[in-house]
C-alpha cells in the first residue's frame, strides 16, 4: 500500500474499514522516527495530533481498535485539560491524568492514545458528511429518489460499535462542540446535511467561503426557525401562489399557462431575496427566468396587476394601443416594479425572453452590468442578478456554462448571480437518467465552485432558509450561488399535455400527493401558528380579489409604455424621416483626439512595430490625409467620449484586434502594463472599456445585448474574430436583436462588427452570412451596412448616438482593407457637415481614379456593389482604362436606400445595370438587391428594368479552399461586371 494522503483517503472508501487504523498507525511510526518519511500532507496531520516516538512505535507494532472504558469527564474540565495542546502530547497527557487523578480516576497513555484515536475517526465522519450529506438527504416530495447506499457516513464502517456511540469524544470545538459523543455527532450532522435543506459545498477551494457557510449552518442553535411573523408571511405567499394558480387552471382549462403547481416554494423563496438583499445594499434586481411559473411571478413578485394579466387571457394586449409592435405570448413578457421591506426599496425588472431556453441568461447578466456601471458600484453589491431555470434546461444548455465562465471574468463579471433551479425532475417528457450524466442538474455550477443548496420544495422554510443564506453568502463573497428546489410538476409541460403517456409512475404519486400548502398548513396547525379552518378563510379571501380582478380585467386597458422610461426618457420612437444624424466633429476636437491617440507616457516601452503605428498615425493628423479603417474607427470612439457618451466593445481579442489594426491598449514590452489612450484625452471625458473576450460568441453577444438594452448612452461594441464566428451566437440573433423591439417594444443600439471579405482564406473566414442578416430583415428593425472608407464608418458609428432612436447595427467590417492603400480618407471627410452615406459614387468622380469618366449619358453600365469587391472593380477598370463602367456602392443594405438609389440611378436611365458581389449567387446580397432594384429601376423608367447578377454560381460552401481557385473566380467575377452583355 503506497502512501496517501489524508485528503485521499477521505475519498477512498478502503479507508472506512476498521482495519485501515493499522495503515494510519505504522505510518505515525514512520513519522515519529522521520518525519520525512512520510508524506507533507501526513506530516501535517500527525504534528496537529502529535504522540511520543515510543507511543508511535509500541502503537504500529500492536494496533488495536478495542478501547478501554475512557471516564466520562465535563467537558470544560476535559477542554481545561487538554488545553489545545495536542501538538505538545507529552503535556496534554499529564493534564489529563493530572485532572484525572484529582477525580480519584488513573488514566492510562493507551486511553490517552484512544481519545485520539477516536477523536480522528470522529472528524473522519464529520467531514464525510460534510461531502457526501446531501446525498442521502430529504431532499425528493416525491419520494422517487433512487436509495444508494454511502458507507462513508455509517460509523460502524469506521470500527464504532453501538455500544461505543455513547462514549465521549474530543472534537476540539468542531460543531461548536468540544465533547460530544458519537450519538450526538451524527445526530448534528443528519440535521445539518441529510435533512430537507442540504448544503453542498466541500468542493470549495477558498477556505473562507467553506468556513463562512460551514459556520453559518453547523452545530447547535443553527436550525431553520422562523419568528411566528416569518411563518405567516410564509404562509400568505404559498396561498396567494397556489390560489392564483388554482384560479387560472378552473378559469382557463386548458390553456398554456405553464403553471407553478407544485413548485410554489419559489414565490415566498424570491420574495425573502428581495427582503435580506435590501438590508443588505441591493437597490435593483434583474430577474431572467423561463416559462414556466413566470405567470405566478408576475403577478406574485413583480406585482404585475392581476386584471392585467387576466386581460391578456382574454385577447387583449400588453401594450397601449398607440403602440405598434407585434407582441408575444404571456409567459414571455417582461415587467418592472419597486418592491419596499423594511424600508428599503428594490427595483424589480424582469426580462423579456423568447422560449428558447437558457438564452435569456447572458442578457441579464449584460443588463445588471450596465445597471451597476450606472449606479458606480465597483463592488457590485447594488445590482443583483436572478436567474431562474429549469432542472433539463440547466443541464443541458451550454449557455449556462458560458455564464458561469463570464461570472468571474473582468470586463464580464456581475458580483454574483443567484441561480434559482425549479427542479421539476423532468424534461419536457425526458426523465433526468436519459438527459444528463451527474446526480443533480447543479452540478455545472462546480465549474466555478458556487455552493449549491439543494432543498426539497415541500418545505417551504427550507427553501426561504436557502434563498437567505444564498443572498447573504452572494453579497459576502460577490460569486454565483445556486439553490435547487425539488419539486414536481403537476400538470406536465403545459396544461393540456397528458405526462402519464411517458412518465405514469411519477404522474400517478403526484395525482395523490399533498400540495405544499395542504402540508405546510398541517404543520403549522400542528405546531399552533393557525388554529384549524382560519385557512381556508385566508383561501376564500384570496379567491375572492382574483374574482373582482378578473372582472376588472374585461375593461383593462393598458394605459403606459414604459420603454422609455428612465435613462431612456429622452429619446423617441423611429420617425418616419430619415435621420442622417449630426455626426461631423470639429477640427478642434479631430486634432484634441488625435494628440491622445499618439500619446505615450514617459518610460512606456513600447512594440517596435506598435511605435511605427503610432508615427504613421501622427502623421495622420498633422498631413490630414491617408486616414485608415482603425484610425478613423479611434476618431470615433474618442470623439464620443469627449461628448460624454462611454464605449465599450468586446470581443475575441479586439483590443490588438485580430488583424493587429487596433492597438486600443498599449502594452508595455518590460512590465505587460496596459495603457489606454482613448481614456486620457480630456478631464471630464466618458470611459473607453474594451474587452478580450472569452472564446465565446453566445453569452458574450447577449450580454453586451443585455448592456444595450440597460444603457443607450453608451456605443456598445461586439466583434466577432472573423464574421462567420457570429454563427455561434445565431439564437441571439433570431431571438433577441432582431426581433426584440417588435415582441417585446424594447430598444437596443447594440453594434455588431463582423470581418467578412473574400482573401482566399478558404471556407470558414470569408462570410458573415450576410444573407441571414438581410433574409431577417423587416420592420426597420435593425441596420445592415457593408462600408467601404474609413469615414463612412465613422460616420456610421457615430450615428448610431446621434439620432433619437436606438437600432441595432450589423455591420460587415473588412480584413485586407484596414491596410488597403485605396481605402482611406481624408480630414476633410470627417469634419465640417460631413455624414454617412447610404450610397457612395465612383471614385473617379472625385479626382480619386486615373480613369476620367464620360457623361452620365454615355455611361454603358453601372456596377452596383458593396464592400471589398469595389477596389477589386476599380483597380482593374484602371488597368483597363474602361472609360464607361460606373461603380456605385451600396454601404447601408437595410433599411433599404430606394429614393437614395433613384436619385442616382436616374442618372444612367439608359445604362445596363450589373450587381457584382464575392459571395455564391445564393449567399450575399443578390437575393435582398434583385427585387428591390427591379423596384427601383421600374421607378426612374430606366432601359433595362432587372440587374444582371456577376459573382460567383450557387455554392453549398461559402468559397474555395484552393487559393488558386480563388484567384481566377475572383478574377472572373470582377471580369464579368465590367465586360459581359447583360440582359
Amino acid at each position: 500500500m503506497t502512501d496517501q494522503s489524508p485528503n485521499d483517503l477521505f475519498h477512498a472508501s478502503s479507508f472506512l474499514q476498521g482495519h485501515n487504523a493499522e495503515y494510519i498507525e505504522q505510518l505515525y511510526a514512520r513519522f515519529a522516527s522521520d518525519p520525512n518519511a512520510v508524506d507533507e500532507a501526513w506530516q501535517q496531520f500527525f504534528r496537529q495530533l502529535g504522540d511520543t516516538e515510543v507511543d508511535a512505535k509500541r502503537d504500529a507494532a500492536g494496533p488495536s481498535w478495542a478501547r478501554a472504558d475512557w471516564p466520562l469527564m465535563p467537558s470544560d474540565e476535559l477542554t481545561a485539560a487538554l488545553d489545545g495542546q495536542w501538538a505538545e502530547p507529552a503535556k496534554a497527557a499529564e493534564k489529563i491524568k493530572a485532572k484525572a487523578a484529582e477525580k480519584g480516576v488513573t488514566i492510562s497513555d493507551e486511553q490517552v492514545r484512544q481519545a485520539v484515536l477516536d477523536s480522528i475517526r470522529a472528524l473522519m465522519i464529520i467531514r464525510a458528511y460534510r461531502i457526501r450529506g446531501h446525498l442521502v438527504a430529504d431532499l425528493d416530495p416525491l419520494g422517487m429518489r433512487e436509495e444508494t447506499p454511502h458507507p462513508e457516513l455509517d460509523p460502524k464502517s469506521y470500527g464504532f460499535t453501538e455500544a461505543d456511540m455513547d462514549r465521549p469524544i474530543f472534537i476540539d470545538n468542531v460543531l461548536g462542540l468540544q465533547l460530544a459523543s458519537m450519538r450526538q455527532i451524527i445526530d448534528i450532522v443528519k440535521r445539518t446535511y441529510c435533512g430537507t435543506f442540504a448544503l453542498q459545498y466541500m468542493h470549495i477551494s477558498d477556505p473562507v467561503q467553506a468556513a463562512w457557510l460551514k459556520e453559518r449552518i453547523e452545530g447547535y442553535g443553527k436550525e431553520i426557525a422562523f419568528t411566528r411573523e416569518g411563518r405567516r408571511a410564509i404562509l400568505n405567499k404559498l396561498v396567494e401562489a397556489e390560489g392564483y394558480e388554482k384560479f387560472l387552471h378552473v378559469k382557463y382549462m386548458g390553456t398554456k399557462r405553464f403553471g407553478l403547481d407544485g413548485g410554489e416554494a419559489l414565490i415566498p423563496a424570491m420574495e425573502q431575496i428581495i427582503k435580506r438583499g435590501g438590508s443588505l445594499g441591493v437597490k435593483e434586481i434583474v430577474i431572467g427566468m423561463p416559462h414556466r411559473g413566470r405567470l405566478s411571478v408576475l403577478a406574485n413578485v413583480m406585482g404585475k396587476p392581476y386584471r392585467a394579466i387576466f386581460n391578456e387571457f382574454q385577447g387583449g394586449s400588453f401594450k397601449p394601443e398607440d403602440v405598434d409592435g407585434s407582441g408575444d405570448v404571456k409567459y414571455h413578457l417582461g415587467a418592472s416594479s419597486d418592491r419596499t421591506f423594511d424600508g428599503n426599496t428594490v427595483h424589480l425588472s424582469l426580462t423579456a425572453n423568447p422560449s428558447h431556453l437558457e438564452a435569456v441568461n447572458p442578457v441579464v447578466l449584460g443588463k445588471a452590468r450596465a445597471k451597476q456601471d450606472q449606479l458606480h458600484d465597483p463592488d457590485r453589491k447594488a445590482v443583483l442578478p436572478i436567474l431562474l431555470h429549469g432542472d433539463a434546461a440547466f443541464a443541458g444548455q451550454g449557455v449556462v456554462a458560458e455564464c458561469f465562465q463570464l461570472s468571474g471574468i473582468r470586463g464580464h463579471r456581475t458580483g454574483g448571480t443567484i441561480h434559482i433551479v425549479v427542479n421539476n425532475q423532468i424534461g419536457f417528457t425526458t426523465a433526468p437518467h436519459f438527459s444528463r450524466t451527474s446526480p443533480y442538474p447543479t452540478d455545472i455550477a462546480l465549474m466555478v465552485e458556487a455552493p449549491i443548496f439543494h432543498v426539497n420544495g415541500d418545505d417551504p422554510e427550507a427553501v426561504v432558509h436557502a434563498a437567505k443564506v444564498a443572498t447573504e453568502f452572494r453579497q459576502m463573497f460577490h460569486k454565483d450561488v445556486v439553490i435547487d428546489i425539488f419539486c414536481y410538476r403537476r400538470f406536465g409541460h403545459n396544461e393540456g399535455d397528458e405526462p402519464m403517456f411517458t412518465n405514469p409512475v411519477m404522474y400517478k404519486r403526484i395525482k395523490t400527493h399533498k400540495t405544499t400548502l395542504q402540508l405546510y398548513t398541517e404543520r403549522l396547525v400542528q405546531d399552533g401558528l393557525i388554529p384549524e379552518g382560519e385557512i381556508e378563510d385566508m383561501k376564500a379571501a384570496f379567491q375572492a380579489r382574483l374574482n373582482e380582478e378578473f372582472e376588472a380585467g374585461k375593461d383593462y386597458k393598458p394605459n403606459k409604455a414604459d420603454w422609455l422610461d428612465g435613462r431612456w426618457s429622452h429619446l423617441d420612437r423611429e420617425g418616419k424621416d430619415y435621420q442622417r444624424g449630426k455626426t461631423a466633429i470639429t477640427k478642434k476636437t479631430m486634432a484634441e483626439v488625435g494628440q491622445a491617440l499618439t500619446r505615450v507616457p514617459d518610460g512606456f516601452e513600447l512594440h517596435k512595430t506598435v511605435q511605427r503605428l503610432l508615427e504613421t498615425r501622427a502623421e495622420m493628423f498633422s498631413s490630414g490625409k491617408g486616414f485608415d479603417w482603425a484610425t478613423a474607427e479611434a476618431l470615433a470612439f474618442g470623439s464620443l467620449l469627449t461628448e460624454g457618451y462611454k464605449v465599450r466593445l468586446a470581443g475575441q481579442d479586439s483590443m490588438r484586434g485580430t488583424f493587429s489594426q487596433r492597438h486600443s491598449g498599449l502594452i508595455d514590452q518590460n512590465t505587460e502594463e496596459r495603457y489606454y489612450p482613448m481614456n486620457h484625452i480630456r478631464d471630464g471625458q466618458a470611459q473607453y472599456e474594451v474587452i478580450d473576450s472569452m472564446l465565446s460568441e453566445y453569452a458574450v453577444l447577449g450580454f453586451e445585448y443585455g448592456y444595450s438594452l440597460a444603457e443607450p448612452n453608451a456605443l456598445t461594441l461586439w466583434e466577432a474574430q472573423f464574421g462567420d464566428f457570429a454563427n455561434g451566437a445565431q439564437i441571439m440573433f433570431d431571438q433577441f436583436i432582431s426581433s426584440g423591439e417588435r415582441k417585446w417594444l424594447r430598444m437596443s443600439g447594440l453594434v455588431m462588427l463582423l470581418p467578412h471579405g473574400y482573401e482566399g482564406q478558404g471556407p470558414e473566414h470569408s462570410s458573415a452570412r450576410l444573407e441571414r442578416f438581410l433574409q431577417m430583415s423587416a420592420e426597420d428593425n435593425w441596420i445592415v451596412a457593408n462600408c467601404t472608407t474609413p469615414a463612412n464608418y465613422f460616420h456610421i458609428l457615430r450615428r448610431q448616438l446621434h439620432r433619437s432612436y436606438r437600432k441595432p447595427l450589423v455591420l460587415m467590417t473588412p480584413k485586407s482593407l484596414l491596410r488597403h492603400r485605396l481605402a482611406i480618407s481624408d480630414a476633410e471627410d470627417f469634419v465640417n457637415g460631413s455624414s454617412f452615406h447610404r450610397v457612395l459614387w465612383d471614385d473617379a468622380e472625385k479626382g480619386h481614379s486615373d480613369t476620367q469618366l464620360v457623361a452620365d449619358d454615355k455611361i454603358r453600365r453601372v456596377v452596383l456593389c458593396s464592400g471589398k469587391v469595389y477596389y477589386d472593380l476599380l483597380e482593374e477598370r484602371d488597368a483597363r482604362g474602361i472609360d464607361d463602367v460606373y461603380l456605385l456602392r451600396v454601404e447601408q443594405f437595410y433599411p433599404f436606400p430606394a429614393l437614395s438609389l433613384v436619385k442616382e440611378l436616374e442618372r444612367f436611365s439608359n445604362a445596363d445595370f450589373v450587381w457584382c458581389q464575392e459571395e455564391p449567387k445564393n449567399q450575399g446580397a443578390w437575393g435582398f438587391m434583385e427585387p428591390n432594384l427591379e423596384w427601383v429601376l421600374t421607378r426612374i423608367g430606366a432601359k433595362h428594368s432587372r440587374a444582371t447578377y456577376a459573382g460567383r454560381p450557387a455554392a453549398a460552401s461559402p468559397a474555395t479552399g484552393l487559393a488558386s481557385s480563388h484567384k481566377q473566380q475572383q478574377a472572373a467575377l470582377v471580369s464579368d461586371a465590367l465586360t459581359l452583355e447583360g440582359n
